[in-house]
């Protein structure tokens, strides 16, 4: 008879999950999925392409129905968890029984940061996170209203990079005096903001958000600095929490993140936690790469296969408000070790490689990205670089052959 397993989250994680469960452990379990979002589990990157136009919504769809239902999965979705009882194994669904469960899988996401400002439970006040969220945008672009995007980061970039392409007039503000500031050095920023501003949107850096202004409904935002700027909605993409809320209410360590050991496994035992709600050695990852990686150790650990989560090596491979972006490893280097860099600001390219005991260690990559995957193989695998340093700028191909001559 096959054990009952709830995952409660219907994400891109639980996708995974599940995916890697059909590898090696099809049929041993009978797995439910709940989740609170009224849709199958679709893919959060693609989010602002939608916004842009440029992808339908039900394009988004990991897996259909169908795929599902061939893996012997029960997915309820628009169905919200509300309680886990540890002690008796059960998980209470808003408005529903109880779903028993013996090993149970929390990968529940995050929640969009709102800034705790005056002002910021007005009306026209969004964020950007779900597809719901997106539904809300494509209206506000739809009638060329003016909006603030609070966020620099990825989330900012493509929330103003959607709305922008949509027809909205977009102002982005970001508290940080370079975008993306945990992914690119100081150069590699300069030239994504020129790139970006060149696609019609407003950046204002170091710029901290203060108040919004208005009758019950957002006319203006206020900067730390004064200066305000009209608004007839604001965005706040200014970062994630994860979602731990159902494990703290039931008794599992919680820091920022629920915390898990190297098997994925939570503070009460057959409970485990993987993706943006986890946090493994003290980190939350927030990206896709570790959560699948988390879930491919947890599907085997979950098939008595064995295995271990030990970390992952954080890298960004995106198109970041149409612009190629790639950034892994130590890409800001240290003083025991060097970098090389390529810049052709006219051809909007920037290269900056890192080597630290002749091995490479950090990769940034603006506008031509075309090597990426190969330089995270090479920082993941600390191969030895010394017969290629001279030609690995100039991509695998050269590299090669410069093994060979």
């Amino acid at each position: 008879m096959s054990e009952p397993l709830v995952i409660v989250g219907n994400g891109m994680a639980a996708a995974r999950l599940v995916e890697e469960l059909g590898k090696v452990a099809l049929g041993r379990y009978a797995i439910a999925v709940i989740g609170a979002e009224p849709r199958l589990a679709y893919n959060r990157v693609l989010l602002s392409s939608v916004l842009a136009g440029e992808t339908a919504s039900h394009e988004l769809e990991l897996r259909p129905a169908a795929w599902w239902r061939d893996r012997g999965v029960t997915v309820q979705y628009g169905s919200a968890a509300t309680e886990i009882d540890v002690g008796r194994r059960e998980v209470k669904i808003a408005g529903e029984e109880s779903i028993a469960f013996t090993k149970l899988v929390l990968a529940t996401g995050s929640m969009p940061l709102r800034l705790n400002i005056p002002g910021a439970d007005f009306a026209g006040v969004h964020t950007f996170r779900d597809s719901r969220d997106v539904d809300l945008l494509l209206t506000l672009a739809a009638r060329k209203q003016r909006v603030v995007v609070v966020g620099g980061g990825l989330l900012g970039l493509e929330a103003a990079y959607g709305l922008a392409k949509a027809g909205a007039a977009v102002t982005l503000v970001h508290l940080m005096d370079r975008l993306m500031e945990r992914q690119l050095d100081a150069p590699a920023a300069a030239l994504l903001k020129s790139l970006v501003e060149c696609k019609g949107i407003r950046i204002l850096l170091s710029a901290n958000t203060a108040r919004i202004h208005g009758n019950e409904r957002v006319e203006t935002i206020e900067l730390a600095d004064g200066l305000r700027l009209e608004a007839d909605a604001v965005v706040f993409a200014a970062g994630i929490r994860p979602n731990v809320t159902l494990a703290k209410d039931a008794g599992l360590a919680v820091n920022r993140g629920i915390v898990v050991d190297d098997l994925m496994q939570t503070s009460a035992p057959g409970i485990f936690a993987l993706g943006e709600c986890a946090e493994h050695r003290g980190v939350c990852y927030g990206l896709v790469e570790p959560a699948y990686e988390q879930a491919r150790v947890l599907a085997r650990h979950l098939a008595g296969q064995g295995g271990a989560y030990c970390g992952s090596v954080v890298a960004t491979n995106l198109k970041v408000s149409g612009v190629s972006v790639f950034s892994a490893g130590d890409f800001l280097g240290s003083d025991c070790s060097e970098s090389i860099v390529l810049s052709d600001l006219r051809q909007g390219t920037y290269k900056k490689l890192v080597i630290a005991d002749g091995c490479l260690t950090g990769a940034v990559l603006v506008g031509d990205v075309a090597d990426a995957l190969w330089y995270l193989e090479l920082i993941r695998s600390r191969q030895p670089v010394a017969r290629i340093r001279g030609a690995m700028m100039f991509g695998r191909s050269l590299a090669d052959r410069a093994i060979a001559a």
